[in-house]
C-alpha cells in the first residue's frame, strides 16, 4: 500500500497521516500481528517529520487501536467488543459494525416481577411481572456476554416474539416503537459461580457491568438491560470535547 501526504492540503498533515495509518492497519497482515515499520522508515515514507507522525500514531494508541511497546514497536491492538457513549447502538449493531458474527448460547423467555429499581424506571406496582428476556451471546467461538431485558408491560411482547430478531429493530416494525435514548452505568466485579458458568470463565475472573436504562423518542421507558460482559472481551471508551 503507497501512502502518500497531500502537503498542499488544508487538512493538517498529523490527520492525513492518522487518516493513512487507519487504512494501512485494516490490511489483514497488520491485524494478524505484523508491526508498523519504525517510526524513521514510515515517517520518510510519508514525508514528514517524526514529530507529526508520533502525534498521529498517539492519538491511534490513546483510542486503543494501536499498542507500543518499548524495544518491540508498534502493533495493532487486538481487543473485543468496544462500546461507548458515541456509539449508542444495540448490540447486534455493534457486533455489525465489527465484523463479528454473533451466535446465540442460551435464550430464555420467562415472567419475572421486578426489584424496586425497575419498578421505578417502568412505575409499575409491585405485583406487575414483566417479561424478562435472557440471553448469552458471543462469538462463534466463546460466549462473552450475559444479557437480562426486562421489558415495560405496556408493550405487548410475549413469549411467542421472535426474539431472533435484532431486538430495536424488532420494537420498530413489529411495535411501532422507535427508542432513541439509553442512559448507561459501568462497573467492574468478579463474575462469581453463575455468570462465570454463563460465560466459560472462573468465579474470581473479572467482568464489567454494563446497565442500560433505554427509552423511545417519547422519552418512555421501553427496555431495563443488564449486560455482564467477560472483562477481556469487553472495551468501553469514552471521548470528551471540551
Amino acid at each position: 500500500m503507497k501512502l502518500e501526504i497531500n502537503h498542499k492540503s488544508s487538512i493538517p498533515l498529523h490527520q492525513q497521516a492518522e487518516y493513512l495509518i487507519r487504512k494501512m492497519i485494516e490490511k489483514e497482515e497488520f491485524k494478524n500481528g505484523k508491526l508498523l515499520p519504525n517510526e524513521v522508515e514510515l515517517s520518510k515514507q510519508l514525508g514528514i517529520s517524526r514529530n507529526t507522525l508520533r502525534q498521529a500514531i498517539n492519538k491511534l494508541v490513546f483510542e486503543g487501536a494501536l499498542v507500543r511497546k518499548k524495544g518491540v514497536g508498534t502493533k495493532v491492538q487486538k481487543k473485543g467488543v468496544v462500546g461507548g457513549v458515541k456509539n449508542w447502538l444495540s448490540f447486534s449493531q455493534e457486533m455489525k459494525m465489527l465484523g463479528i458474527e454473533v451466535r446465540n448460547f442460551e435464550l430464555h423467555l420467562s415472567y419475572k416481577k421486578g426489584n424496586d429499581e425497575i419498578l421505578n424506571f417502568f412505575d409499575i406496582e409491585p405485583s406487575t411481572r414483566c417479561l424478562v428476556l435472557e440471553r448469552v451471546r458471543g462469538r462463534q467461538e466463546y460466549p462473552f456476554v450475559y444479557f437480562i431485558s426486562y421489558f415495560s408491560p405496556s408493550i405487548n411482547l410475549d413469549s411467542e416474539t421472535n426474539f431472533v430478531k435484532p431486538l430495536y429493530e424488532l420494537l420498530e416494525k413489529d411495535y411501532n416503537i422507535i427508542v432513541k435514548t439509553s442512559k448507561e452505568e459501568i462497573s467492574a466485579s468478579l463474575a462469581g459461580d453463575f455468570i462465570a458458568e454463563k460465560l466459560d470463565i472462573k468465579p474470581n475472573d473479572p467482568i464489567l457491568i454494563r446497565k442500560r436504562f433505554v427509552y423511545d423518542v417519547n422519552n418512555k421507558p421501553v427496555e431495563y438491560n443488564i449486560g455482564y460482559y467477560r472483562a477481556d472481551s469487553f472495551t468501553y471508551t469514552i471521548e470528551a470535547e471540551r
